[in-house]
This record gives C-alpha cells, structure tokens and sequence, in this order.
C-alpha cells in the first residue's frame, strides 16, 4: 500500500504569510507536494500560476468552483433555480483555473438555499451539466456536505444526500469529497460511515473536531485511527489538510511524525 498523500490546504495554512500567493512556496519548503484552495478567483489566473511553477510545480490538487460574492453570503449557485445561467458561465471560470493550473478536481459548491423539490431537481440538473462538461476537460466534479454549525444555510447538509445525489446523476465523473471534520459533526459513527461511503469518495479532508485545529489537537477525532483505517480501506487519493494551525503551521505539522507519517 503507497503512502498517504496529504495536500496543504492554502486558504486556512501557512496564514503567516498574509498572500495566499506566497503560501505555495511556503507549503514546499515544509515538504507538501501537493496544495488544496478555496478560492482562488480574485487573484488573476496567471498570477496564481506563476506562484504554483515558483514553487516547483507543487500539485494543484483541488479548487473549489466560483462561489459568488463570499461577503455577501454566497456559496455557490448549484442548488437555485434562478441562477442555471449564472452557474453554468461561471462554471467556465472554473474551467479555465483548472486548466491552467493542471488541476483534475473541481469542488461544485452547492449554495444557500432550502432543500425544496425545485432545488434538489435544479441541483441535479446542473450536476448532470457539469458531469458532461468537466469530463471533457478530465476534471471530476466533487460534491461536500457542509454541516449546519459551520455554514447555515448550506444547501448541501447531509452525505446520505449527497449520495442520493450522486446516484441520481448517473456519472462517474460526480464524485463525494469527505471532509472528516463535516462527517463528525453531522453523523459520528466515523468507522461504520467511512466504509458506507468509501465507494463514492474521490476526496478527502481532516480537521479536529470541534475547533477544526490540527489532527493531534485536543477533540473528539483519534485520527491515528482514521489514517490507518483509511489505509486498510486502500485510499490512494490526496488529503486535504483543511484546518486552522494553532501557531505557526510547520510548528503545528508534528502530527506527521506522532503518527508515523510524513509529506
């Protein structure tokens, strides 16, 4: 079995370094091969290419899709029937920044919104729409239930639903993105949940719960279990180091070496 495969998550690591631009480097100099983030779509593409080839050519691993104005509250246009056209537009942003970054993964961000017919019919609709069209880019699509505490309002809540999701549109190209941190808060039962939803899982994340601080950090999660849980299941995919450094991040990676692992 290869080892695990762990990408810095740059909108909430390595936050010393005040642009996101310089995060690239900093996350290769701590040994990371590959680099997760957000959102990206205020800084020009090019510019966040430039950062990505300083840094090596550090892996792009996964961005998220244009989420709308974030200040205003917005998190995506997936779920609302008034904005297909806008979803499917902006979409082609998306495209464009994982193009250009050689990134394979696309999170679809759901939006705000109420779980009604009408949105989980628009919902679909457009993941269907986007299965098509990323595949032609050899982009998967990923889909991440939020939970309620983080994001109210998040369309998107639960990953019995999500799956539902998943299997109405029919693609191998929709795939579910596993944030552990998202999967404690909603449902527990972290052994038993994580073999149920394996078969779907084209992305994972970790974080401590409830402070989202670093796996070793004082909470619910026993993430020496969960990685070698995640190993004996054969994951060979990335995981994204989403959570919040109590300090400085690389004083906060020793987590690696009390688990036997490393970048």
């Amino acid at each position: 079995m290869a080892p695990l495969k762990f990408a810095a998550n740059l909108a909430m690591m390595f936050r010393e370094h005040e642009n996101v631009l310089q995060r690239y480097e900093a996350a290769l100099n701590v040994g990371f091969k590959g680099v997760e983030c957000a959102f990206l779509y205020d800084i020009p593409v090019h510019q966040v290419s430039e950062a990505k080839q300083k840094a090596g050519g550090i892996k792009q691993v996964l961005i998220n899709s244009f989420p709308g104005n974030l200040k205003a509250g917005e998190m995506g246009f997936a779920c609302l029937p008034d904005k297909v056209d806008l979803f499917r537009s902006t979409l082609e942003t998306s495209i464009e920044y994982c193009r250009v970054l050689d990134c394979k993964q696309l999170h679809i961000v759901a939006g705000k919104g109420p779980s009604d017919q009408l949105s989980r019919a628009t919902f679909v609709n457009n993941l269907k729409y986007a299965a098509e069209r990323l595949a032609k880019e050899n982009i998967v699509g990923l889909i991440e239930p939020i939970n309620s505490i983080t994001v109210p309002g998040y369309f998107l809540n639960n990953f019995e639903q999500a799956v539902a999701f998943i299997q109405e549109t029919n693609s191998s190209n929709i795939k579910l993105q596993m944030d552990v941190f998202h999967l404690q808060h909603t449902e527990g039962n972290l052994t038993h949940n994580l073999k149920k939803y394996f078969p779907h899982i084209g992305h994972i994340q970790i974080a401590q719960v409830p402070f989202r601080g670093e796996p070793n950090s004082f909470g619910e999660i026993r993430y020496d279990y969960v990685f070698k849980l995640l190993d004996q299941l054969g994951y060979d995919g990335w995981i994204g180091c989403e959570y919040i450094p109590s300090g400085k991040t690389e004083e906060g990676l020793n987590w690696l070496t009390d688990y036997g692992l490393s970048l």
